[in-house]
């Protein structure tokens, strides 16, 4: 049963995360940027969106240690924030909100049905698992360390000196990043337990357990 379990949450992982990223580039074809429907990344299908160790071999490595934190990624979906006319100043931070957002929706989604008891306890369980994970994702993404989503999000909400300041970094970041991996690994292994628990007590709050 632990092994189904461990490949339940890894599957629950790919298809959350190949959400996020089609959200991505949802989003910026909405603010004038077709270069992600160009690609053919504005689909569903997780063969183009798949990346080998983000989306399979590490959450298979978190599932199978019991890792008090479960994420992944996808391969990103490109875009070329030049093209967002439609919302010059915003448009990167929309477009990097998205795909966390689109986490949250899920996990409300599922929250919902586990407040309604629509489905028998075992069910149940599967669902608040999408909770929890999508949460877990959501937040994980927002944290305002690049490559990650929420570095994106903080530049725009920052003053402008604040923010050039901030975008400097952010662009050494982006250009290595496994500096900024480095770094997200290290507030992992700092606050890993704190964050699990944080996660599950929204996941709880949102499915009334």
């Amino acid at each position: 049963m632990e092994l189904f379990d461990s490949i339940f949450i890894i599957v629950i992982i790919m298809f959350s995360a190949v959400i996020h990223e089609v959200m991505h580039g949802v989003a910026a074809d909405k603010l004038g940027d077709p270069t992600a429907r160009y690609a053919g990344r504005l689909t569903l299908n997780p063969i183009k969106h798949l990346d080998p160790f983000g989306s399979v071999m590490l959450p298979v490595i978190l599932a199978l240690t019991h890792s008090p934190i479960l994420f992944g990624w996808a391969k990103p979906v490109p875009y070329n924030p030049y093209n967002l006319t439609k919302s010059p100043k915003w448009g990167e931070a929309i477009v990097a909100g998205a795909g966390p957002a689109s986490n949250f929706a899920i996990a409300l989604i599922a929250a919902v049905f586990v407040r309604a008891n629509f489905f028998s306890s075992e069910l149940d369980s599967v669902l608040f698992l999408i909770v929890v994970i999508n949460i877990m994702l959501g937040i994980f993404n927002l944290i305002p360390i690049p490559p990650l989503d929420g570095s994106k999000v903080l530049s725009a909400l920052l003053p402008y000196g604040l923010a050039r300041t901030y975008d400097e970094l952010r662009a050494r970041l982006e250009y290595n990043p496994f500096m900024g991996m480095g770094l997200v690994l290290i507030v992992i292994l700092l606050l890993g337990g704190a964050f699990g628990n944080l996660v599950y007590s929204v996941a709880r709050l949102l499915a009334g357990m």
